[in-house]
């Protein structure tokens, strides 16, 4: 996985013939992202709970592997590192789109919703990262990629939850940026701007909401999937081999506001 990248180099952000596994996979975020991967010649691992989605994302893409999981057990994301191991014969990295996003008045949430989304959004995170670090190690190094979000660093209400957990991503893409650099493995995070997907078509059919989320992006959108591909090949392809511990994020200019 070693090795500089050259502006203007064709390899520049090349992933044919790398392994990954892509935890949500079949989430609004994530499958663009896998379809740009396959597209380039990149063999996945593919894991999510949603049985149903996972097999329409797979049907498309054949030579992928699908295994149902749950980001937040580290045993199911360890198999898929064994699966990814033994059908490629390697590994080299891995992204992180699995996510919540429960929006609720502060004073008001519930105490299972608060648990429940820290638990997805940021401990399945840390799992997901501990349980591909050995075999990337192993390696001589890897990339670790997590979708975090412009709540690692701008205030909404009711984003309490939401926010408490992309921010504590946010300083563990720190934390193991610095921990795991002298591995070869890096740990990085793409945070957009709010993206009209299923996770949040609910909020954004409220006009009032639609309008507010809008008026906040100085490009005058919202994000849309396909905005996160560019900065995704960038981390796990070959341009990224000195890029770690960052949140770069792809807003719109959202953390601007």
């Amino acid at each position: 996985m070693g090795g500089n990248a050259v502006v203007g180099n064709s390899d520049f952000l090349d992933v044919s013939g790398r392994v990954y596994l892509v935890a949500g996979a079949a989430g609004g975020l994530a499958a663009p992202l896998v379809r740009a991967l396959l597209e380039r010649n990149a063999r996945l691992v593919l894991m999510d709970m949603n049985t149903k989605a996972l097999e329409a994302l797979t049907s498309a893409a054949p030579e992928a592997v699908a295994l149902e999981g749950d980001i937040t057990d580290k045993r199911m994301t360890e198999r898929a590192v064994t699966l990814a191991r033994d059908r490629f014969g390697r590994i080299d990295g891995g992204v992180n789109a699995a996510g919540l996003l429960p929006i609720a008045a502060a004073e008001t949430m519930e105490a299972d919703l608060f648990r429940r989304c820290i638990d997805v959004n940021l401990t399945g995170a840390f799992l997901f990262s501990q349980a591909l670090a050995p075999a990337l190690r192993a390696a001589g190094g890897g990339r670790i990629l997590h979708i975090a979000s412009v709540s690692s660093m701008v205030s909404n209400p009711a984003y309490a939850a939401y926010a408490g957990s992309k921010g504590g991503l946010a300083q563990i893409v720190c934390v193991l940026g610095r921990e795991w650099g002298p591995t070869g493995i890096t740990v990085n995070a793409t945070g957009p701007a709010l993206t009209d997907t299923a996770l949040t078509h609910e909020y954004l059919s409220d006009p009032a909401f639609r309008k507010k989320a809008i008026s906040d992006i100085p490009m005058g959108r919202l994000g849309e999937p396909e905005d996160l591909i560019g900065m995704a090949l960038l981390l796990l392809g070959p341009g990224g081999g000195f890029i770690t511990g960052q949140t770069i994020y792809v807003d719109g200019g959202r953390t601007l506001v």
